[in-house]
């Protein structure tokens, strides 16, 4: 039966709520597995696809899927029963949880209520089917000017920095209730926006992620799977500094935090 329904995910369409990623491989026996589970924010440019590239020049064995749909939240993942049978029914090595954009910068009392039981709920699904499995919060970044989406009576949120805070406060307060680890990509985020601002890492919407930004997303959630130093040829067709620099701004911020994210 088991076997039956994994077939029967394999098969789904691109386009529907159960997304692949558009460059995904077949699972070899021997490879770790890795599930995406999220919304635009880790669909754009193909997130998933880049972090199987970068491992496949470190030599590492990824079998990389994503189940993804546009502005959907943790809480409508949870009622989705094709991510409850993606979760419990079949084995994960890594599974990467991303919330929408600008719910964990909402006011703590709305997060404690909307946010938290639903990541608590979707890491308790991934150690039904894999027990060993780790839970990774991709955590994202403030919008270009503050969030997009106004929240009343809340001008902390107004700016970029206040939004980032709070994104960053929230991501790392899901992975410590959940003991899972953080990818600290608004982190990343961050460092390059006030070291490198002539470095596009927004879409034209201010929020979503540029080729760059995915390149840098990427490249952190890389890191926070396997982390050591290493360097990539894999540069998304960037000029080679720019991806170099990209690299390393991902893999210091992961292993120069090693605590905050949880990584032991």
């Amino acid at each position: 039966m088991r076997r039956i329904i994994l077939l029967l995910l394999l098969l789904l369409p691109l386009g529907v709520a159960a997304q692949q990623s558009k460059s995904e491989p077949q699972p070899k026996q021997d490879s770790l597995r890795l599930l995406f589970i999220g919304n635009s924010y880790t669909y754009y440019n193909d997130l998933p696809a880049m972090v199987y590239e970068i491992a496949k020049t470190q030599k590492r064995k990824l079998a990389v899927r994503s189940i993804t749909k546009g502005g959907e939240r943790l809480s409508g993942h949870l009622k989705n029963e094709k991510v409850r049978k993606a979760l419990t029914d079949e084995h994960w090595d890594f599974v990467v949880l991303q919330e929408q954009s600008s719910d964990p910068a909402r006011p703590t009392e709305v997060v404690i209520e909307k946010v938290y039981p639903a990541a608590r709920a979707l890491d308790s699904l991934v150690h039904v089917g894999s027990p060993e499995a780790k839970t990774i919060f991709y955590m994202t970044w403030g919008h270009k000017y503050g969030s997009t989406h106004k929240i009343d009576n809340y001008p902390l949120v107004y700016t970029y920095e206040g939004m980032q805070e709070r994104i960053k406060t929230t991501y790392l307060e899901m992975t410590y209730r959940n003991n899972a680890t953080c990818a600290p990509v608004g982190m990343a985020w961050q460092r390059v926006r006030e070291e490198r601002p002539d470095y596009q890492l927004y879409n034209q919407d201010l929020s979503h992620p540029s080729p760059l930004g995915t390149y840098l997303a990427a490249n952190v959630i890389y890191t926070t799977i396997f982390p050591a130093q290493y360097q990539s040829k894999y540069t998304a067709e960037f000029p080679a500094e720019q991806a170099e620099y990209i690299q390393q701004v991902a893999q210091k911020t992961v292993l120069e935090n090693n605590a905050v994210i949880n990584i032991k």
